[in-house]
């Protein structure tokens, strides 16, 4: 059964994670250093190793592809599409705009706005086909302009390889892993270097991400699901659903309700028990929350939202909405009863690729603006630039940099 725990106990359910992936670094460190070096062959030891490959090509044919979403169910099909025109739709909210001004003076400033060059979509494929995450990661990157787009994916299934064919993505590698990571950041003969590696998963990738982000960009270092509710006043079966729909995810996943609640609080631990009894994923899903679960119970909203602010969750679902304005850190918030983290995960919009381990204390989660590059522009009038004049010479000469303060000045303004 899930636990009851004082709320002393919250701030501990997520550290102890945050150190398995500190661990986690070291294991990744061999792994990428072979791979920069002896590159597809390392790619094809590792990906057999741990990835079940049994030869062949790494970059899967194209065709291959297109005879998988030929056989896709027209159910799969409809669900697939209504999604990916939900995230579009969110994606092209969130990217920035260009644009020029003319200031007083003669100054005329902007920003011109333009999409990488190439992305790499990390695709977990452990337990479960995660053909959401292959939306949250291609759909953005397409709405930003990003003209290459690599999937990498250590088991790609038919589904995957299906969805890949109906998004247009005709370049997909077999490999996972930190393999995966290193390969996308170095390149190797059949595998792309990448300008930013994007997508989820596990506390080796993580740590394999954060080995190679001094080469290539990545989005942010997520490893293991987490989700945090808050709730005083709830439908018990419905709250012990979210946290189970988080357990279910991997056994190092944290599902955790803040409640002052002791009688909701009893009442979501009788509902978990009593769903887990007929849930599939009910293995993966106890030892979710018997490592990393819990119930706490908080002498007041107040202070679970304090206690959420500071464990910064992944998913952070309230309840009750008026509780939003105290938010600080989380990676994304679900508000009001209807509104569960499940429904975020597919279809609502928003992405579902979120910074974990308390990474929302400093970004929210992936974003078609995480795909392009904001670039300054700006140009002075013979006026402007001798308004200022005064002001960069002196600036220039205050740090002893002489040729700035000369450049001004070559231009006799």
């Amino acid at each position: 059964m899930i636990r009851i725990l004082p709320a002393a106990s919250a701030r501990r359910l997520l550290a102890r994670r945050r150190r398995r992936l500190t661990a986690a670094e070291r294991a990744v460190a061999p792994i990428v250093a072979a791979v920069r070096a002896r590159g597809d062959a390392a790619v094809r030891e590792y990906a057999r190793r741990f990835d079940g490959f049994a030869g062949g090509p790494l970059c899967v044919d194209p065709a291959l592809c297109a005879a998988a979403r030929d056989r896709l169910s027209p159910a799969l099909v409809a669900a697939l599409r209504r999604a990916e025109a939900n995230i579009r739709q969110y994606a092209r909210a969130q990217l920035p705009r260009p644009w020029m001004r003319d200031y007083p003076g003669g100054r005329r400033l902007g920003q011109i706005v333009r999409p990488l060059a190439s992305v790499g979509a990390y695709i977990p494929a452990g337990r479960y086909p995660l053909l959401s995450t292959l939306l949250m990661t291609v759909v953005p990157a397409q709405v930003a302009g990003v003209p290459s787009i690599v999937v990498a994916c250590p088991r790609p299934g038919p589904e995957i390889l299906g969805l890949c064919s109906l998004l247009g993505v005709d370049r997909v590698i077999r490999a996972g892993g930190a393999h995966a990571m290193a390969a996308l950041a170095f390149g190797t003969r059949s595998i792309p270097r990448v300008d930013r590696i994007v997508g989820p998963g596990s506390a080796y990738v993580a740590a394999a991400k954060q080995a190679v982000s001094a080469h290539t960009g990545v989005d942010f270092i997520a490893g293991p699901t987490e989700i945090v509710i808050i709730a005083a006043q709830a439908d018990p079966a419905c709250v012990a659903a979210d946290l189970l729909a988080q357990a279910e995810h991997d056994p190092d996943a944290a599902a955790i309700l803040l409640t002052p609640s002791p009688s909701l609080a009893r009442a979501v631990a009788r509902a978990c028990e009593r769903q887990l009894r007929t849930l599939p994923t009910a293995a993966v899903a106890r030892r979710a929350l018997a490592r990393n679960g819990g119930i706490v119970l908080v002498p007041s909203l107040e202070m679970a939202l304090e206690l959420a602010n500071d464990m910064a969750p992944e998913h952070l679902h309230l309840y009750d909405p008026a509780l939003l304005a105290g938010v600080r850190s989380a990676g994304s918030v679900f508000l009001g009863p209807f509104s569960p983290e499940a429904a975020g995960d597919y279809a609502t919009g928003p992405n579902h690729v979120l910074p974990t381990a308390g990474a929302a204390r400093l970004r929210g989660g992936l974003s078609a603006a995480d795909f392009v590059k904001v670039i300054s522009v700006q140009q002075l009038e013979p006026g402007a630039l001798a308004a200022l004049a005064p002001a960069i010479t002196t600036l220039a000469r205050a740090e002893g940099l002489e040729a700035h303060a000369r450049a001004i000045e070559v231009r006799h303004v």
